[in-house]
Parts: C-alpha cells; structure tokens; sequence
C-alpha cells in the first residue's frame, strides 16, 4: 500500500538554470525554478518558485506562485495562491483564489467549479451574450 507524501515533498523539480519546452503531465507535487515553455496538467500540485519563467497553458489540481512568472491561462480544480512577487498574466479558474499583496496579476479571474470544459477566451464583444444580458438594453 502506497503512503501519502508529505505536505511538503516535492517529486520532481526544475531547478534553476534549467529551459525545457514542452507537454509536463504528473503525479505529485512539482516546483519550476527555470524556464518551461508548452502545456502543463496533473491531478496534483504545481509550484511555481521565485525566478521560474513559465509560459504555459496549466490544468492542475492546486497552482502556487512563490514568486516566478507565469504568462498563460491557469485552471485550478482545488485552487490558486499566488504570492508576492510573483506575477501571472493570464486568465484564471478556479473554485478558490488567495492572491497576495504586491502581486502583479493581470488577467480574468473565475470563481467558480472547473468542469473538463477547456476555459473559454475573454471577448470584449457583447455580441455572444442573449439580447436580455446586452449592456444598455432593457429585458423583455
């Protein structure tokens, strides 16, 4: 019978100074300290360390930004923390959000349950809403 790790057991790390571009799919808890381009997703937990430089569409259980930077969208089915200084620009989705002050964040936030749907592109047109929702129009 296998034990459940730690709280704080990382089962794999990239370290500093290290580049990879790619698709990343684990098990368990893995911290970025380099750079990482491409397509991350895991039933688990993703660290983002102080100084990653992460360029990635995630799809995680539990995001943590320690500091790094994070440039793409970002679905959480537990939740999301991200921690000063660290910045992500991008959208995000998830149930639960912590973000820290002296974070930059620039991006959407959703709150609410992620389903397997992938996350929909903001779009600045009321054009796709129902006639009832448009801004500035009374509802019949």
């Amino acid at each position: 019978m296998e034990q459940p790790l730690p709280a704080t057991e990382i089962t794999a790390l990239l370290g500093r100074g290290t580049t990879f571009e790619g698709k990343l799919h684990f098990e368990g808890r893995v911290r970025i300290d380099g750079v990482f381009t491409g397509e991350i997703w895991s039933d688990d937990t993703l660290i983002i360390g102080d100084g990653a430089e992460v360029h990635a569409e995630i799809d995680v259980a539990t995001v943590i930004v320690r500091g790094g930077t994070v440039h793409g969208n970002v679905r959480a089915k537990s939740g999301i923390e991200i921690h000063a200084p660290g910045k992500l620009i991008g959208n995000i989705h998830s149930p639960s959000v912590f973000i820290d002050r002296g974070v930059h964040f620039q991006g959407s936030c959703r709150m609410d349950a992620v389903d397997g749907k992938a996350m929909p592109v903001a779009s600045s047109s009321t054009a796709a809403l129902p006639p009832a929702k448009r801004v500035g129009q009374a509802s019949a």
